[in-house]
């Protein structure tokens, strides 16, 4: 299972917390990279954090120190991994998408942008 599945999107109030959660299979995590994304209205799709083949994370300028990626003990064969969101802003308002990437080794990253699976996206509202 390649298609990740997410879960978690609320409302929450400035400088709150919120948690997502992504549900992919173990081989995924451990081979792909895992990237969370947002879009707000109009804007495009931005890259906020991601983590490759399960272990190294990066973030986004945006949200470092604020957001974290962790993930639970596989399970059945399938992973969860979460993105642990803190002092939220209105800024953070957006749908967010979890998505899986090949690996491609012949690129800085390792991770082939261009060809991923994605989810169906979770609302994060922040209102004041």
């Amino acid at each position: 299972q390649v298609q990740p599945v997410e879960s978690g999107g609320n409302s929450v109030q400035v400088g709150g917390s919120l948690r997502l959660s992504c549900v992919a299979s173990e081989s995924t995590v451990s081979s792909y990279c895992m990237g969370w994304f947002r879009q707000r209205p109009v804007q495009e799709r931005e890259r906020v954090a991601h983590i490759v083949k399960g272990d190294s994370t990066h973030y986004a300028d945006s949200v470092k120190d604020r957001f974290t990626i962790s993930k639970d003990k596989a399970k059945n064969t399938l992973q969860t991994l979460h993105l642990q969101m803190n002092t939220l802003k209105p800024e953070d308002t957006a749908m967010y998408y979890c998505a899986a990437f090949p690996l491609d080794y012949g690129l800085a990253t390792l991770c082939s942008w261009d060809h991923g699976y994605w989810g169906q996206g979770t609302q994060v509202t922040v209102s004041s």
